[in-house]
């Protein structure tokens, strides 16, 4: 959604003012060079995918595009959280990397407007990626102001992942279809010493998805897009009904002590563990069990996030990663060679099974993975719509300030208005026109 151009300013300034003090964090993050492309026969990448399942996947995939390329593919891993501020004063500085990984959604429409991104029709053209991205997915996550500027790379699906021995000894042997059910699964948890939620925010975004849910399952994908456009009010009853819905888990005690304390990982352990029973997140979890040597079915499983209001159409709600070029890539012609390869059958199978995550190219053979990862691309396929999570459905302005708010939420419920119209308060900042 166009924002207003004080609003613009405000975020640029944000993001881009930090250059000085973030500039050899960048540095740092690509091997001392900000794009470390300089043209001729080389090519750089700049990414998130910075952790070991991450590292894992990019193992096979540099020699594959390295040698499918004929390109010197250097690659630069940036830490998640480091990247959001140092792809921004790469962008802004003039030296970017060729390619760089971007979300999905309206963080890409952000750099889209700002032209900070190069068109990719000519290589979705050239590469007929019609033929094997799904009209679905490319529409979400590909197009922007009529055209392409987004190659999908990944994509994950939340779920609610679970230690199915921990379910059965608590005498729950059919998993939750309603929220009803969902809570009742609880209480007997609850009753029998074991904690039913594992929630660790510590890096904020894993709570978002308890919000994303309620409010889609309750007031349904059409508000929830308006709310996320700002065209409805965090103070509306339907927010309300959805934080409410969730203070009342807190209040009875259904999740664990302190989740601001624990990062994703954190609960993920719990879970595998025994000490809870659930944990609602991506399908990257399971890349993180099966590290782990955790049995898929066994040790872990997943069911989709319960229906709360009979009729509401049943999304199902993720990320998309993606590849975008930079528009002053240093090299553009071995970008769009790079951009192909990545594009690729092989290369995003690596990346789904590394990550734990689904290929949007069909022609990657995911035959091989588990069945928990085949039963949550089903419900994807299934689903009546696909939507970003709050903070890639959202303008990047609100997410953060956002995400702050459901950060404090999940701190103490007991001041969840208060909580609203701060956001609220946000929102109006953000969505104002001049």
């Amino acid at each position: 959604m166009m924002q207003g151009k004080t609003t613009r300013r405000r975020w640029r300034a944000a993001g881009f003012a930090a250059v000085a003090v973030l500039a050899p964090l960048a540095l740092a993050g690509c091997g001392g060079s900000a794009s470390g492309g300089s043209g001729g026969n080389s090519v750089s990448m700049a990414h998130y995918f910075s952790d070991s399942l991450g590292s894992t996947a990019f193992k096979t995939i540099v020699p594959l595009c390295t040698k499918e390329t004929g390109h010197d593919v250097k690659n630069s891993p940036i830490q998640h959280e480091a990247f959001k501020d140092s792809i921004l004063v790469q962008l802004a500085g003039g030296n970017p990397p060729d390619l760089f990984s971007y979300w999905a959604g309206a963080k890409t429409q952000y750099l889209v407007d700002q032209k900070r991104m190069a068109p990719l029709d000519d290589v979705w053209t050239k590469n007929k990626l019609d033929d094997v991205i799904p009209q679905s997915l490319s529409k979400a996550s590909a197009d922007y102001n009529g055209h392409k500027y987004l190659l999908p790379f990944d994509y994950h699906y939340v779920g609610m992942f679970y230690n199915p021995k921990v379910m059965k000894k608590a005498g729950i042997t059919t998993m939750p279809k309603t929220w009803d059910e969902l809570m009742a699964a609880a209480a007997k948890l609850k009753a029998a010493g074991i904690t039913p939620f594992a929630l660790g925010s510590k890096e904020q975004w894993p709570a978002q998805f308890w919000f994303d849910y309620l409010l889609l399952r309750t007031a349904g994908p059409d508000y929830r897009q308006k709310l996320m456009a700002g065209q409805a009010s965090y103070t509306d009853p339907q927010v309300k009904t959805a934080f409410s819905m969730w203070k009342e888990v807190f209040d009875k005690g259904y999740f664990n002590d302190s989740p601001n304390g624990i990062d994703w990982q954190g609960a993920a352990d719990m879970v595998a563990k025994g000490q809870a029973a659930m944990t609602l997140n991506g399908t990257w979890i399971t890349g993180y069990w099966d590290g782990n040597k955790i049995p898929a079915v066994g040790g872990y499983d997943m069911f989709p996030f319960p229906e709360v209001t009979p009729g509401v159409p049943q999304a199902a709600l993720g990320p998309v990663d993606g590849w975008a070029m930079s528009t002053a890539a240093p090299n553009k012609t071995a970008a769009e060679d790079l951009l192909k390869c990545l594009s690729g059958p092989e290369v995003q199978k690596a990346m789904a099974f590394a990550e734990g995550a689904l290929a949007p190219n069909k022609n990657a053979d995911l035959s091989s993975q588990n069945a928990v990862m085949h039963k949550a691309a089903k419900e994807v396929q299934n689903a009546s719509t696909f939507v970003f999570n709050y903070d890639l459905a959202t303008p990047p302005e609100m997410s953060e300030p956002g995400l702050n708010v459901i950060q404090k939420f999940v701190d103490d419920p007991s001041k969840l208005d208060g909580d609203l119209r701060e956001a609220q308060s946000a929102a109006d900042g953000v969505f104002k026109k001049n």
